[in-house]
């Protein structure tokens, strides 16, 4: 099974890579994008676990390691 993991910064919380960005990319003439945030994803290969077991499993992992809640939210999916 595999899950893929979306880690974004919250709407409240300022994003100064994501301003650095778009500032570069209004400098190279893109000037149409009015925003841009940075985000992270990732892929995990599971073992053989089911459904249920995997989006506990992940769930856990995003909350102690791969996200930090105070100030990124997370979504994932799962496939397989």
């Amino acid at each position: 099974m595999k899950a893929k993991v979306y880690v974004t910064i919250k709407q409240s919380v300022l994003d100064p890579q994501g301003v650095a960005v778009q500032g570069a990319l209004h400098s190279l003439g893109f000037n149409e994008v009015e925003s841009l945030r940075i985000g992270k994803y990732m892929e995990l290969e599971l073992g053989d676990v089911n459904k249920e077991e995997a989006e506990g499993r992940v769930k856990s992992m995003c909350e102690k390691l791969l996200a930090n809640t105070v100030v990124e939210d997370y979504r994932y999916e799962l496939e397989g």
